[in-house]
């Protein structure tokens, strides 16, 4: 029998669950790319600790949209890569990137220095 706190959770709540942090939308935009490397992660997103990065990794695999592969070599390599259910939330988070992206300027701008847009219409020639 399920309990009344399961059905209290919207899903957005769960999806940001997955995804809310400074670093695991840009684990899922750089992963999007496909597999990689613990490293080559790392060079990827400038500024993220080894132990942040494997905190991530490690959440975001255990949410299932995260696979890690361990590969039988000397030196050991291990690799990450989308799940299916990855790729369907990186499918769902390509529209917020267009969003970002459509409004870079109106977000990266202080309110008060922003200048108004006028409709065409109302300039005047």
């Amino acid at each position: 029998m399920s309990s009344d706190a399961d059905h209290d959770v919207c899903g957005m709540s769960l999806a940001i669950d997955v995804v809310g942090g400074k670093w695991k939308l840009h684990l899922m935009w750089v992963l999007g790319d496909g597999p990689q490397r613990f490293g080559q992660i790392r060079r990827l997103l400038d500024g993220v600790s080894e132990k942040v990065l494997a905190e991530n990794l490690r959440h975001l695999e255990s949410s299932g949209v995260v696979h890690r592969e361990i590969f039988p070599e000397i030196p050991p390599r291990v690799e990450y890569s989308l799940t299916p259910l990855g790729e369907t939330l990186r499918e769902a988070l390509a529209p917020l990137e267009v969003w970002g992206a459509t409004h870079r300027t109106e977000l990266t701008t202080p309110a008060g220095l922003r200048v108004p847009e006028v409709p065409a219409a109302e300039v005047a020639l």
